[in-house]
């Protein structure tokens, strides 16, 4: 479709017939995702607030559609890479943000990290270092200020501004310990995301990366479920899967932006949840 052809659809966003306005729409839409940059500029140029706005909904219904075809796709690959999943996340808030980037910035993470790393050390004093350089050095730490923020879900806000929850914080440590060959992985605890070391010679302890890496014992977690008068279950001590910590930061980000009075992107979240449900309980 031509670029005259393009601005005369859009210039009847306005129009006073309701129908005319809802086939316009539709077929805007129709034109999928290739059209967000005419989109755009069309947005920069009209002074109207109500065609504004309309573009506005337009552009971001088609970021969302598109959202959900790339995350159903991310669900089928074999491994559900996990930097995937939670750039997946963050584009529903920031839909230009670029995998690249994040990548770019958990390589210099891994960088830092890796010039005092030393593969010999024992298990306790490896996890030691991976927390002098994140939690010391780079300022890493808890968002306990605003802790139902939105931004605490998005692993690009939470490179930058170095406050997250203990789901996204986990997450950047377990991506940087498993860069550097260590046994690291998340464990679905209630109320709380932390991390396991486990190795194949059956060490294994747990770690808070929400209280700057504070290492602690199965028999701590025991006395954490017996505290929340919980049934132990293996999840509660075992590694989870990617797939299990995406859904996780999709719950999170669903309750945010309830906290926040913002129901319907926690609608849009619960439907992009959905996708990767599978059938399971996911307490939404």
């Amino acid at each position: 479709m031509k670029d005259t052809e393009l601005k005369a659809l859009v210039s009847l966003l306005d129009d006073e017939d309701v129908q005319i306005v809802s086939h316009v729409e539709e077929k805007i839409r129709s034109l999928g995702t290739a059209i967000i940059p005419f989109l755009e500029q069309e947005w920069e140029s009209n002074f109207n607030p109500q065609v504004q706005r309309k573009i506005e909904e337009l552009i971001h219904a088609l970021q969302y559609e598109l959202l959900k075809e790339r995350i159903k796709s991310w669900y089928e690959t074999p491994e559900q890479d996990l930097l995937t999943g939670m750039w997946l996340v963050a584009t529903y808030q920031y839909p230009d943000l670029e995998l690249i980037k994040l990548k770019q910035e958990l390589e210099q993470i891994y960088y830092e990290t890796w010039l005092e790393f030393k593969p010999d050390l024992y298990p306790f004093d490896q996890i030691k270092v991976v927390n002098s350089v994140l939690f010391n050095k780079l300022k890493f730490g808890a968002n306990t200020k605003n802790f139902h923020s939105p931004g605490n879900s998005m692993l690009n806000v939470v490179l930058e501004t170095r406050k997250g929850n203990p789901i996204t914080l986990c997450v950047i440590y377990l991506l940087v310990s498993q860069k550097l060959k260590l046994p690291v992985h998340g464990v679905n605890l209630p109320n709380l995301f932390v991390l396991t070391y486990k190795d194949e010679r059956h060490t294994q302890f747990y770690i808070n990366a929400f209280n700057k890496g504070l290492i602690f014992s199965r028999q701590d977690i025991e006395n954490y479920i017996s505290e929340l008068h919980l049934t132990p279950q293996t999840s509660f001590f075992e590694p989870c899967s990617n797939l299990e910590i995406i859904r996780r930061v999709f719950r999170n980000l669903i309750m945010s932006f309830d906290k926040m009075g913002e129901h319907a992107k926690a609608e849009e979240v619960k439907e992009l949840l959905l996708l990767i449900a599978d059938g399971a309980d996911l307490g939404v």
